[in-house]
């Protein structure tokens, strides 16, 4: 069977957990690492057996990769990607894309120039229940949404933070929850109910001592007035994955892994424009939802990513639409921070300067011991 030689850039838990999966991927092969830290370049190196490199450009230019993961932290994510694209070199990038709007739309323009493979590594898009929705939302049987609600929480200890000198800090990720914990569920909501136009957001640091978010709520704004609610976190147990989808002809209701389907006999407005029953309600029939079974996860991203490479596969999750969720997160960010609305699109450069801002009065964080390059037991 045909194999894509793929390199791993950044090894750090999520870097490792992906050289991991690629073992046991039939259409891929792991064929190069790189890590800025030389000492830990080597040694994942040898353990695999690959040729290792602590400069990504070595290891892009070195012919011994068709596509790349870059699995680093946020800000390296663009620079990365745009030049392994200028290469001809596939790219499958973690999530987020970028940190800011004007940096994904470089991506994006370099990715149409070049007509590269682009992906992101937005893993929910696999599950069948996202599947189920997204087929149910293509298919028009909600019709017109009218509301939109989500409410995904997590939650971090102290130790987490402290267990990296980039976590939580403007300088390193370039905001807190919302652009390191959130993008995966901002994914699935935004692919699902559409951008908002306009963000009127809060967002706290409640539970940390970081000086970046571990919260944020916001009131949104859709071009066809429709409203909506979004909150996350990093400070909440139990966890909650609830969203909402609220259309003139169905609802569709996800919560913790399920999924609920409501169609209406008589669509909303229809029903409130000639029913003559005054405590009448349009008649509403929860349907039975069969889930296909299918591979799930980031190793069905990346075999999708391999076999886009060698057979054209369409993408299951394309790198270029990972600008919606950097659009949602600038623009809550940047409200939550200035105390304003926010209009979808963000003003590129106003963005860029906030971000320079809270970057020049980012503080040093203060390491009792190395970073921790441990992965996540809970992907």
């Amino acid at each position: 069977m045909d194999k894509v030689r793929l390199g791993l850039i950044g090894t750090g838990g999520m870097g490792i957990a992906h050289i991991h999966l690629i073992k046991d991927i039939e259409e891929a092969e792991l064929t190069a690492v790189c890590d800025i830290d030389q000492e830990i370049c080597e040694g994942v190196s040898a353990e695999n057996e690959v040729p290792g490199f602590v400069d990504y450009k070595a290891l892009i230019d070195s012919g011994l990769v068709e596509g790349v993961i870059v699995a680093t932290p946020h800000y390296f994510h663009p620079p990365t990607s745009i030049y392994a694209m200028r290469q001809g070199v596939h790219v499958l990038s973690e999530k987020p894309v970028a940190a800011t709007v004007k940096a994904a739309d470089e991506m994006n323009r370099a990715a149409e120039e070049t007509g590269v493979k682009f992906a992101v590594m937005y893993q929910r898009r696999t599950t069948p229940l996202y599947q189920a929705a997204r087929k149910l939302i293509d298919e028009g049987w909600l019709g017109e949404l009218y509301r939109t609600c989500c409410v995904d929480t997590h939650f971090r200890s102290k130790a987490y933070y402290d267990s990296a000198g980039w976590r939580a800090t403007w300088k390193g990720e370039g905001g807190g929850v919302t652009i390191n914990q959130a993008p995966h569920g901002i994914d699935v909501f935004m692919s699902l109910g559409g951008l908002p136009s306009r963000v009127i957001a809060r967002t706290a640091t409640r539970r940390h001592d970081i000086e970046v978010e571990d919260e944020a709520s916001a009131m949104l704004e859709y071009e066809n007035g429709a409203i909506g609610y979004y909150h996350t976190s990093t400070t909440e147990a139990p966890t909650t994955e609830y969203m909402e989808f609220c259309g003139e002809k169905g609802k569709l209701v996800i919560s913790n892994g399920k999924l609920t389907f409501w169609t209406l006999e008589t669509p909303v407005q229809e029903f409130t424009d000639t029913t003559e029953g005054m405590w009448a309600s349009p008649p509403a029939e929860e349907e039975e939802m069969v889930l296909e079974e299918r591979e799930t996860g980031h190793a069905a991203v990346i075999r999708n990513f391999a076999r886009a490479i060698l057979y054209d596969e369409s993408l299951i999750t394309p790198g270029v639409e990972g600008i919606w969720t950097v659009e949602f997160i600038n623009a809550l960010i940047l409200s939550g921070k200035r105390g304003k609305p926010v209009d979808i699109p963000v003003d590129r450069e106003e963005y860029e300067a906030f971000l320079e801002e809270m970057k020049r009065t980012s503080r040093e964080k203060v390491m009792t011991g190395p970073d921790q390059r441990i992965t996540d037991t809970n992907i």
